[in-house]
């Protein structure tokens, strides 16, 4: 079998290729939907629908994984991407988009497989590195992305979803040949979870480790999807920034992301632990939202958004791994899968009250709700998992 490292190493280069098309596709997705012109709630439904079935869908197949194997969950999962990506390319109404969306979500269980392939393969000292590679994978992901997306939508609408979907047929074609299955063998007779999202969520709140992971998870990515869906409105408005500005400051994000969670993870955890790393990720963000709230120049948005970057660049990882750490090995599927399900439901809820906030109060309001959700969040973990005695976090058994 393979060695972990080479794993990981192929892991990476799965997960990069296929959101190389995912981010083609998304700057573009808001673009080709205004040309079909659909009412403000509907085009609040299409931005939403991909994480609703998410929410649905993915911890069914962490589920499924645990039972038959992340290898076959992750192939039928990139294959849905590029189902996804071939009705955009073809898309000639609104009802086109949806389904591409529909199905994209509904297939989108690949990231928390992806993690339980980590889970399988690292120990738990060496777990939140792994999952920085993932973040690292999607910080690239949205550098080439939407680089490659200025690049083929001059040739025709339908460029960049054939575009994208080749790049995921790569991402399958890497699975197929090169992935081997990582999936423990012993316990795979225990009993499992349910298998619906919401009876997922029931089994995860339910139990004592993960309860309070998942509801900090849930309040930090439901404030920074808010900031993010709301981040171009912000530059337009407060910088009047032109596209190709957003673009540029959107690929900076990016190079943070990547730099954050691909190079300091590992060693900063070593250092302080996941519980500190998480404590100290959701404080930077905080205090990055809120200065980046009040700010009016380029410049010191430029300034500020490394503080922001860092601090997601820090949490995201570290909660993966402590998720993961929670779960015996024959629920790595479940556990990630619920915390992706978690994350799915932030990711419906975030954005639609950022739109409501931005009406309401400006569009400042989305970064200095997600300071505040950060800020909680933080709370929570200083008031909660610090009292908890690190062997605890390492195998603690699922309350069912």
């Amino acid at each position: 079998m393979p060695s972990p490292r080479r794993t990981l190493t192929t892991l990476f280069l799965i997960v990069f290729t296929d959101l190389v098309g995912f981010g083609i596709v998304i700057p573009l997705l808001p673009l080709y939907a205004e040309h079909f012109g659909p009412a403000p709630w509907v085009f609040g439904l299409l931005m939403a629908s991909y994480s609703a079935m998410q929410f649905i869908f993915s911890p069914i197949l962490g589920r499924i994984s645990d039972r038959v194997g992340r290898r076959p969950v992750l192939l039928i999962s990139i294959a849905g991407s590029v189902a996804g990506f071939v009705l955009f390319a073809l898309a000639h109404s609104l009802a086109w988009l949806f389904a591409s969306r529909l199905l994209a979500g509904i297939c989108g269980g690949n990231v928390a497989t992806a993690q339980a392939v980590i889970a399988d393969t690292t120990p738990p000292e060496k777990r939140a590195r792994g999952m920085g590679l993932i973040g690292a994978a999607f910080g690239l992901g949205f550098i080439a992305g939407p680089a490659l997306a200025g690049v083929l939508a001059p040739v025709s609408m339908a460029a960049p979803g054939w575009g994208a979907a080749v790049f995921s047929v790569c991402a399958w074609t890497m699975t197929l040949l090169f992935l081997p299955e990582t999936r423990p063998t012993a316990g795979a007779d225990r009993r499992h979870a349910p298998a619906s999202g919401f009876a997922r969520l029931a089994y995860g709140f339910g139990h004592a480790e993960l309860a309070p992971l998942l509801a900090i998870g849930f309040l930090f990515v439901t404030g920074f999807a808010a900031f993010e869906v709301t981040f171009a409105q912000f530059l337009h408005e407060r910088l009047a920034l032109p596209h190709s500005g957003v673009g540029f400051l959107f690929v900076y994000v990016g190079v943070l992301a990547a730099a954050v969670q691909g190079g300091l993870v590992g060693r900063a955890t070593r250092r302080f632990g996941e519980r500190d790393l998480l404590l100290g990720g959701l404080a930077a963000a905080a205090v990055g939202l809120l200065i980046l709230s009040g700010l009016h120049t380029l410049a010191g948005v430029m300034t500020v958004l490394p503080l922001a970057s860092l601090g997601a660049g820090l949490a995201m990882p570290s909660i993966s791994s402590l998720v993961s750490r929670s779960a015996r090995a024959d629920e790595q599927g479940a556990a990630l899968g619920a915390f992706q399900g978690i994350g799915s439901l932030a990711r419906v809820v975030g954005p639609f009250t950022a739109e409501l906030a931005v009406g309401a109060w400006g569009v400042a309001s989305p970064q200095l709700g997600a300071a505040a959700l950060s800020a909680v969040a933080a709370l929570g973990v200083g008031l909660v998992l610090r009292r908890r005695p690190a062997s605890a976090q390492a195998a603690a058994p699922p309350a069912y």
